[in-house]
């Protein structure tokens, strides 16, 4: 601007998307089993507009017993990985999740499973 006195003025404007995750199926029902006997299926997690890599946890709900006694009947493992990565394409790639539940005392439960980012979102 060099001793010119004019005055500019720049216009910024966007959007933010905030991260979200997506999940197929959206909700999850497992079939009764005999006690100690395992039942399990896969869901595909879908991250969306994630611009860096993160990490899912999991919180698995703790279940209480008629005696008072506490258990954690439910596992999941991700075979390819837990981390959301950015594609060549610049998408967000699928995650898969088994989720597995196994008790040797009689239980039924309604609740949820909290996927959790690295942003804790």
């Amino acid at each position: 601007l060099n001793d010119n006195p004019s005055h500019y003025k720049i216009t910024l404007s966007g959007t933010m998307k905030s991260p979200k995750i997506n999940f197929d199926p959206p909700f999850l029902m497992l079939t009764p089993v005999p006690l100690d006997v395992k039942t399990e299926t896969t869901i595909n997690i879908i991250p969306q507009d994630y611009f860096r890599q993160s990490r899912i946890q999991v919180e698995l709900p703790e279940l209480e017993l008629e005696d008072g006694d506490k258990i954690y009947p439910f596992s999941v493992q991700f075979p390819e990985g837990r981390d959301i990565v950015l594609s060549s394409d610049g998408r967000n790639e699928e995650l898969i999740c088994h989720i597995s539940f196994t008790s040797s005392r009689p239980v039924s439960f309604l609740g949820n499973m909290f996927f959790i980012d690295a942003e804790e979102n």
